[in-house]
């Protein structure tokens, strides 16, 4: 998934037998494959840049959409394995972004197998998925993310606050539960902030965390400049 997600309403009817989080998407995955690529990676995680690993690394991308944030990365020289539960979504995805050198893999918080592919990874990312989990939902992934970094790893989850859409299996989860939760299960965070939404909706905000996995080994971090163009 990745920001833009929740901004057009659909029943959950055509979601029947993936996770519930997914309710709605498929039905909507024409519209939003457009609307995920009207905004670039730069622009949605600028606030985290800075903490994104500035040389290859293993990155795991969930809810990853159309692939824009696993594109972006992966032209940044990192390895990444993009998960997403939606086939319509992931479908668009493999075709927009098809010279893209991205793992796609079918599979979900909170259990994510990610079969056929394992773990440690040097950086999650969760864009606009975190409220799709009620609370139970949310200490068995902050579990598993934390069983996947390496020493030092960081968890990078965006969280959408505002109106839930008609159809969607959303929650209102605020950037200190996560912190919180994160602390629970050995996460330090590095970073919150918060910002307005890039669709222009007025009654919606974004907040942007950076959890740090404990350890001795510290990634080497810096901004790298991206094409800020549509569809990068």
């Amino acid at each position: 998934m990745s920001e833009g997600r929740g901004t057009v309403g659909d029943n959950a009817g055509d979601d029947v037998g993936q996770a519930r989080g997914t309710a709605g998407y498929a039905r909507a995955a024409d519209v939003l494959a457009v609307q995920y690529e009207e905004v670039t990676f730069g622009e949605v995680h600028r606030d985290v840049l800075g903490l994104v690993p500035a040389e290859p690394a293993r990155i795991l991308d969930i809810g990853a959409g159309t692939g824009r944030d696993a594109a972006a990365l992966a032209a940044l020289g990192h390895t990444v394995v993009a998960v997403e539960p939606t086939a319509e979504l992931r479908g668009h995805g493999q075709r927009i972004h098809a010279d893209s050198a991205i793992a796609w893999v079918d599979d979900a918080l909170p259990t994510l197998a990610l079969d056929p592919y394992s773990g440690p990874f040097d950086a999650v990312f969760a864009t606009a998925v975190w409220m799709h989990l009620d609370a139970e939902e949310r200490g068995l992934a902050m579990a598993r993310i934390a069983a996947l970094l390496v020493p030092d790893g960081r968890f990078f989850v965006n969280l959408r606050h505002g109106p839930v859409p008609d159809g969607r299996h959303m929650f209102d989860v605020s950037a200190a539960e996560t912190a919180e939760l994160g602390a629970a299960h050995g996460l330090q965070t590095l970073l919150s902030s918060e910002r307005s939404d890039l669709h222009g909706h007025e009654e919606v905000r974004w907040s942007s965390l950076v959890l740090q996995a404990k350890g001795s080994r510290s990634l080497q971090t810096g901004a790298r400049t991206l094409d800020e163009g549509p569809g990068s």
